[in-house]
């Protein structure tokens, strides 16, 4: 073993990695000045405090949307927007903490001496965003979007369906109606970019939703009985659970074009 333990294993060893953390705890227990050197390194990376990661309400995703929403319009939607959805958001919280404990760690070794600059090469400028490109960015974040709000309403219309009457129908009202003002957002998006097949079925879904959001919340049976037929006349649940399938196919190949279901009401 050296005479004294280089920062890099100091480091590893206040973070509990490396492959010689026995020797360098003998070593420390008998070399004063690096047990000195170690309690420095140690002191500073103490100060990094490990944030508690944010906890995502049910909202995060109607939230995310409408941040997003009106930059579209005007230039090409950033990599970190679609990147960060789902449980990737606690990955990103996770390595901005690695990231600050490196900065920190970073402060503490030596600085080494810098490279030579190289001359860099002229190289010609990326052409700018065309509309096309930009509209298959909306496009691909509408149909993840969509797709994960029909399963939301799937359940929601399931539960109506299969409610007995009377009930108190509070909780499902609630749902709804976070669910109405999402999908009225998504609705004008899709006919923006022309998505007419999943603006339809939005459409239709929107007048159950009203349906159970305007109905007591202690709902009669008669009552119940007009929004399930209303449901099945439409076709709503099929159109949805339909819908919902094609546009994570598309998710998975965002090159595909989706087959134009209709939407007409079957008598």
């Amino acid at each position: 073993m050296p005479d004294h333990s280089t920062e890099d294993d100091l480091i590893l060893y206040f973070y509990g990695e490396g492959r010689r953390r026995v020797e360098i705890e003998q070593h420390l227990q008998t070399c004063a000045s690096c047990a000195a050197s170690y309690r420095e390194i140690a002191g500073t990376l103490s100060l990094v405090a490990t944030p508690e990661t944010p906890e995502r309400g049910d909202q995060y995703g109607l939230e995310v949307w409408q941040r997003v929403r009106p930059e579209l319009s005007d230039r090409q939607m950033p990599w970190w927007v679609l990147w960060m959805q789902g449980p990737r958001l606690a990955m990103l919280a996770t390595a901005a903490v690695l990231a600050l404990a490196a900065f920190v760690a970073g402060r503490v070794w030596e600085h080494q001496p810098s490279p030579a600059p190289t001359v860099a090469t002229a190289n010609p400028p990326a052409p700018a965003a065309s509309p096309a490109g930009n509209t298959d960015t909306r496009r691909r974040i509408l149909i993840a979007s969509v797709a994960d709000h029909l399963d939301r309403s799937e359940r929601v219309l399931t539960d109506i369906v299969n409610t007995s009457s009377p009930a108190n129908i509070t909780t499902e009202q609630s749902w709804a109606e976070d669910l109405l003002t999402t999908s009225r957002l998504y609705r004008q998006d899709a006919v923006d970019i022309g998505e007419q097949s999943v603006a339809s079925v939005l459409d239709e879904l929107e007048r159950s939703l009203l349906d159970i959001v305007h109905s007591p919340s202690r709902i009669s049976a008669a009552d119940l009985d007009n929004i399930r037929r209303r449901i099945d006349a439409a076709a709503l649940l099929f159109k949805v659970r339909v819908l919902s399938d094609e546009l994570r196919k598309r998710e998975d190949a965002p090159g595909a074009a989706l087959p134009r279901t209709s939407t007409r009401k079957t008598s």
